[in-house]
């Protein structure tokens, strides 16, 4: 299970889950190549990581873009997909423009990268995509959201069942993590959000981001693992909700 000599790709590896994610595999001896659309956010993450990380930049959503940076691709041992994208609204009335953006980013981009890379992932390697607990817990305003997960969970089963014994194929599900993406949350309402959330989690907090890069790199590689969808959470499955 060790990753020295590997080639991890994470693509959204630049913040939050993926650049974690990314950090922990360079600790273990892995060459790490990150992706993602920002050039900046990218060349400034390597910097900061060092030697063995590098960059290439990807709009998952341009399909020619997309073949044409995976064809000058180096081999790869792993593949991670951790970039992705939110739409939230009550589902009578929520705009279909930003729900179809969500779509292309989270199911569509993840399905057109993982193909296009394929052919560079060396027998025995290893895909990771990622979805959320609202595929399986369903929350208020957020029925387009919940519905991609669930089509990135069914993605992921289906290539496992394809891809495998080559490739393996499995699903990361985490619920709340202090990242990046809640930057747009004032300050004082994102403490609030984490704490209240956390409160009526089991584990009594949100996650670090370390902590889901920790369990991608062991899905990554343990070679008996395959097609499944595993959560991290803090116990969201098991949460006590409020009525209303």
């Amino acid at each position: 299970m060790s990753l020295t000599g590997k080639t991890v790709l994470v693509v959204g590896g630049a913040t939050g889950l993926g650049r974690a994610t990314a950090e922990l595999a360079l600790q273990g001896g892995a060459r790490v190549i990150l992706s993602s659309r920002s050039e900046d956010k990218l060349a400034k993450a390597a910097a900061e990581m060092g030697q063995g990380a590098e960059y290439r930049p990807v709009d998952m959503t341009d399909e020619m873009g997309v073949t044409a940076w995976a064809a000058a691709l180096p081999e790869i041992d792993y593949l991670v997909i951790s970039a992705s994208s939110a739409a939230h609204g009550p589902f009578a009335t929520a705009a279909m423009a930003p729900l179809r953006a969500m779509f292309d980013a989270k199911f569509f981009g993840p399905y057109l990268t993982a193909r296009e890379v394929l052919p560079k992932i060396r027998p025995g390697g290893a895909i990771v995509l990622f979805s959320g607990v609202l595929s399986r817990k369903p929350g208020e305003n957020c029925a387009g959201l919940g519905a991609g997960n669930g089509a990135v969970e069914a993605l992921t089963r289906a290539m496992a069942l394809e891809l495998g014994p080559v490739v393996r194929v499995n699903c990361i599900s985490p619920g709340m993590v202090r990242t990046e993406a809640y930057d747009k949350v004032p300050e004082d309402k994102r403490q609030a959000m984490y704490e209240s959330t956390g409160a009526s989690l089991p584990v009594g907090r949100v996650g670090h981001p370390d902590e889901i890069g920790a369990l991608v790199l062991a899905t990554l590689t343990n070679g008996y693992m395959t097609g499944q969808v595993i959560d991290i959470d803090g116990g969201h499955m098991i949460r006590q909700y409020a009525t209303r």
